[in-house]
C-alpha cells in the first residue's frame, strides 16, 4: 500500500512540475540580421526565417549595411532559382504574417536617405530597442 501511495506522490510531483514548466514556457524568437549584398545570402536569410515562422518561433529581422537594399523601392535583386523569388517578395511575405522588418539605425543616414524610401512596412529602429531584444534569453540570433 505504501509502495502505491509513493507512486502516486511521485506521479503528482512530475504532473505538478510539468504543469509548471509549461506554464513559464517561453515563445522561442528568431533575430535575423542580414547585412550581405548578395542575392543567394539575402534570399537563404529570407528561406530559413519562414522556416523557423512555420515553426513556431517568433521572427524578427535586421537590415544593415547592403542587406537594407532589400528595402529600398528603387531596388531589386534578381529572382532566385528553384521558386522564382526575389529576396525582396521573400520579406514582404514574412511581413505579411506578422514579421516585424527593420533597417538599423546607421543605414538610412549613412545614405542620405529618408524613410520615404523604404517599402510600405519597414521601418527604422533605434540601438536601445534592438539591444534590449537581444539581451532576452529567449532570442536566437542569426547573421546573414
Amino acid at each position: 500500500m505504501n509502495f502505491i501511495k509513493n507512486i502516486i506522490a511521485v506521479m503528482a510531483i512530475f504532473i505538478s512540475f510539468g504543469s509548471y514548466a509549461n506554464a513559464g514556457a517561453t515563445v522561442a524568437k528568431t533575430f535575423v540580421v542580414v547585412t550581405s549584398a548578395e542575392t543567394e545570402v539575402q534570399g537563404m536569410a529570407m528561406v530559413l526565417s519562414l522556416q523557423a515562422l512555420k515553426n513556431g518561433s517568433e521572427v524578427r529581422i535586421l537590415l544593415c549595411d547592403a542587406g537594407g537594399d532589400i528595402a529600398l523601392k528603387s531596388k531589386e535583386s534578381k529572382a532566385l532559382k528553384p521558386k522564382g523569388f526575389t529576396p525582396r517578395k521573400l520579406m514582404q511575405k514574412l511581413m505579411s504574417q506578422g514579421v516585424k522588418v527593420e533597417v538599423c539605425a546607421l543605414y538610412m543616414p549613412n545614405r542620405g536617405l529618408s524613410p520615404a524610401d523604404l517599402i510600405e512596412g519597414v521601418s527604422g529602429v533605434k540601438p536601445p530597442v534592438i539591444g534590449a531584444y537581444m539581451a532576452d534569453p529567449a532570442v536566437r540570433y542569426f547573421s546573414f
